[in-house]
Protein backbone atom coordinates (compact mmCIF):
# COMPACT_ATOMS: atom_id res chain seq x y z
CA UNK A 1 0.00 0.00 0.00
CA UNK A 2 2.80 2.53 1.01
CA UNK A 3 4.57 1.78 -2.63
CA UNK A 4 3.25 4.60 -4.51
CA UNK A 5 1.87 1.67 -7.01
CA UNK A 6 -1.63 1.78 -8.40
CA UNK A 7 -3.38 -0.95 -8.82
CA UNK A 8 -6.39 -1.81 -10.72
CA UNK A 9 -8.51 -5.23 -10.17
CA UNK A 10 -11.41 -5.86 -12.43
CA UNK A 11 -13.78 -9.06 -12.20
CA UNK A 12 -16.74 -9.32 -14.24
CA UNK A 13 -18.12 -11.56 -11.74
CA UNK A 14 -18.23 -10.52 -8.01
CA UNK A 15 -18.25 -13.60 -6.00
CA UNK A 16 -16.46 -14.16 -2.65
CA UNK A 17 -14.40 -16.52 -4.22
CA UNK A 18 -12.61 -13.86 -6.09
CA UNK A 19 -12.73 -10.95 -3.66
CA UNK A 20 -11.54 -12.46 -0.48
CA UNK A 21 -11.48 -10.27 2.72
CA UNK A 22 -8.02 -10.03 2.12
CA UNK A 23 -8.11 -8.66 -1.45
CA UNK A 24 -10.76 -6.06 -0.26
CA UNK A 25 -8.99 -5.16 2.53
CA UNK A 26 -5.93 -3.91 0.08
CA UNK A 27 -7.99 -2.33 -2.21
CA UNK A 28 -9.69 0.75 -0.07
CA UNK A 29 -11.05 2.37 -2.82
CA UNK A 30 -13.56 0.56 -4.75
CA UNK A 31 -15.64 1.29 -7.67
CA UNK A 32 -18.80 -0.66 -8.80
CA UNK A 33 -20.83 -0.14 -12.35
CA UNK A 34 -24.32 -1.77 -12.66
CA UNK A 35 -24.46 -5.67 -11.12
CA UNK A 36 -27.22 -8.14 -11.51
CA UNK A 37 -28.08 -8.62 -8.15
CA UNK A 38 -27.96 -7.66 -4.32
CA UNK A 39 -25.34 -9.99 -3.35
CA UNK A 40 -23.04 -8.93 -6.26
CA UNK A 41 -23.12 -4.87 -4.87
CA UNK A 42 -22.34 -6.60 -1.25
CA UNK A 43 -19.54 -8.34 -2.31
CA UNK A 44 -17.77 -4.94 -4.18
CA UNK A 45 -18.67 -2.51 -1.96
CA UNK A 46 -20.02 -4.30 1.54
CA UNK A 47 -23.51 -3.15 0.70
CA UNK A 48 -26.16 -2.69 -1.76
CA UNK A 49 -26.74 -0.31 -4.38
CA UNK A 50 -25.09 -1.15 -7.72
CA UNK A 51 -27.91 -3.11 -8.51
CA UNK A 52 -29.48 0.04 -9.16
CA UNK A 53 -27.51 1.71 -11.44
CA UNK A 54 -28.93 2.40 -14.95
CA UNK A 55 -25.61 1.57 -16.98
CA UNK A 56 -23.36 3.34 -19.38
CA UNK A 57 -21.01 4.53 -17.34
CA UNK A 58 -23.43 5.00 -14.17
CA UNK A 59 -20.91 3.62 -10.89
CA UNK A 60 -20.74 4.15 -7.39
CA UNK A 61 -17.11 5.22 -6.09
CA UNK A 62 -16.29 4.19 -2.29
CA UNK A 63 -13.35 6.47 -1.13
CA UNK A 64 -11.24 4.80 1.45
CA UNK A 65 -12.34 5.81 5.00
CA UNK A 66 -15.62 6.60 4.14
CA UNK A 67 -18.54 4.73 4.45
CA UNK A 68 -20.76 6.15 2.06
CA UNK A 69 -20.57 5.53 -1.72
CA UNK A 70 -20.83 8.58 -4.06
CA UNK A 71 -22.80 8.20 -7.51
CA UNK A 72 -20.64 9.09 -10.71
CA UNK A 73 -21.14 8.98 -14.45
CA UNK A 74 -18.15 7.78 -15.92
CA UNK A 75 -17.59 8.31 -20.23
CA UNK A 76 -18.89 5.89 -21.66
CA UNK A 77 -17.81 4.63 -25.28
CA UNK A 78 -19.55 2.09 -27.26
CA UNK A 79 -16.90 -0.53 -28.72
CA UNK A 80 -18.68 0.45 -32.20
CA UNK A 81 -17.23 4.01 -31.42
CA UNK A 82 -13.70 2.65 -30.09
CA UNK A 83 -13.77 0.80 -33.58
CA UNK A 84 -14.67 3.87 -35.66
CA UNK A 85 -11.92 5.63 -33.29
CA UNK A 86 -9.02 2.81 -34.05
CA UNK A 87 -10.38 3.50 -38.46
CA UNK A 88 -9.90 7.11 -38.36
CA UNK A 89 -6.02 6.70 -36.44
CA UNK A 90 -5.26 3.84 -38.76
CA UNK A 91 -5.86 6.18 -41.74
CA UNK A 92 -3.28 9.33 -40.48
CA UNK A 93 -0.50 9.53 -42.20
CA UNK A 94 2.80 7.89 -41.09
CA UNK A 95 6.00 9.61 -39.99
CA UNK A 96 9.06 7.81 -41.07
CA UNK A 97 11.18 6.11 -38.57
CA UNK A 98 13.77 8.18 -36.27
CA UNK A 99 17.14 7.92 -37.26
CA UNK A 100 20.03 7.85 -35.05
CA UNK A 101 22.84 9.43 -36.00
CA UNK A 102 25.73 6.78 -35.19
CA UNK A 103 29.56 8.01 -35.01
CA UNK A 104 30.68 5.15 -37.50
CA UNK A 105 28.94 6.97 -40.27
CA UNK A 106 30.64 10.66 -39.18
CA UNK A 107 33.52 10.91 -41.79
CA UNK A 108 37.31 11.34 -40.18
CA UNK A 109 38.91 14.78 -40.01
CA UNK A 110 40.86 15.82 -42.65
CA UNK A 111 44.73 16.46 -42.53
CA UNK A 112 43.90 18.77 -45.07
CA UNK A 113 40.68 20.01 -43.75
CA UNK A 114 42.48 20.86 -40.03
CA UNK A 115 45.29 22.61 -41.71
CA UNK A 116 42.61 24.63 -44.30
CA UNK A 117 40.75 25.71 -41.36
CA UNK A 118 43.60 25.96 -38.58
CA UNK A 119 44.60 29.01 -39.99
CA UNK A 120 42.85 31.50 -37.34
CA UNK A 121 44.64 31.77 -34.37
CA UNK A 122 42.55 30.24 -31.90
CA UNK A 123 41.19 27.31 -34.30
CA UNK A 124 43.39 24.92 -31.38
CA UNK A 125 41.74 27.17 -28.25
CA UNK A 126 38.29 26.62 -29.94
CA UNK A 127 38.47 22.97 -29.93
CA UNK A 128 40.22 23.04 -26.72
CA UNK A 129 37.17 24.64 -25.21
CA UNK A 130 34.14 22.92 -27.67
CA UNK A 131 35.46 19.43 -26.33
CA UNK A 132 35.98 20.31 -22.74
CA UNK A 133 32.11 21.46 -22.76
CA UNK A 134 30.84 19.14 -25.02
CA UNK A 135 29.01 21.96 -26.34
CA UNK A 136 29.52 23.04 -29.76
CA UNK A 137 27.71 26.44 -28.99
CA UNK A 138 28.76 29.63 -31.62
CA UNK A 139 27.96 32.07 -28.16
CA UNK A 140 30.34 29.82 -25.93
CA UNK A 141 32.97 30.36 -28.15
CA UNK A 142 31.98 34.30 -28.02
CA UNK A 143 31.94 34.17 -24.18
CA UNK A 144 35.40 31.94 -23.32
CA UNK A 145 37.50 33.54 -26.45
CA UNK A 146 36.30 37.51 -25.93
CA UNK A 147 35.13 37.58 -30.00
CA UNK A 148 32.68 38.53 -31.89
CA UNK A 149 29.78 36.08 -33.24
CA UNK A 150 30.87 36.73 -36.74
CA UNK A 151 33.97 35.24 -36.16
CA UNK A 152 33.02 32.75 -33.40
CA UNK A 153 30.67 31.48 -36.87
CA UNK A 154 33.83 30.94 -38.78
CA UNK A 155 35.66 29.05 -36.18
CA UNK A 156 32.69 26.65 -35.62
CA UNK A 157 32.43 26.34 -39.40
CA UNK A 158 35.65 25.85 -39.19
CA UNK A 159 35.38 22.61 -36.05
CA UNK A 160 32.54 21.08 -38.80
CA UNK A 161 34.70 20.96 -41.58
CA UNK A 162 37.28 19.45 -39.53
CA UNK A 163 35.25 17.02 -38.21
CA UNK A 164 35.10 17.95 -34.82
CA UNK A 165 31.58 19.36 -34.30
CA UNK A 166 28.64 18.19 -36.26
CA UNK A 167 26.23 20.60 -38.82
CA UNK A 168 23.99 23.61 -37.46
CA UNK A 169 20.96 22.44 -35.39
CA UNK A 170 19.37 26.01 -35.43
CA UNK A 171 19.61 27.55 -32.53
CA UNK A 172 20.43 24.59 -30.55
CA UNK A 173 24.35 24.41 -29.98
CA UNK A 174 26.15 21.49 -31.89
CA UNK A 175 26.79 17.93 -31.08
CA UNK A 176 30.36 17.00 -30.46
CA UNK A 177 31.38 14.57 -32.23
CA UNK A 178 34.98 13.98 -29.90
CA UNK A 179 34.95 13.19 -26.69
CA UNK A 180 38.22 14.60 -25.60
CA UNK A 181 41.44 16.95 -27.11
CA UNK A 182 43.56 12.57 -27.61
CA UNK A 183 40.94 11.75 -30.05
Amino acid sequence: RAVGIHLIVATQRPSVDILTGLIKANFPTRIAYQVATRPDSKTILDMYGAEKLIGNGDMLFLPPGTGKPVRLQNPYISTEEVEHIIQHVRKQPKFPPYELKLLRDVREPSSEAVKKFNQDDLFDKAKEIVIRHQSGSTSLLQRKLQIGYARAGRLMDALEQAGIVGPSQGSKARDVLISSMDS
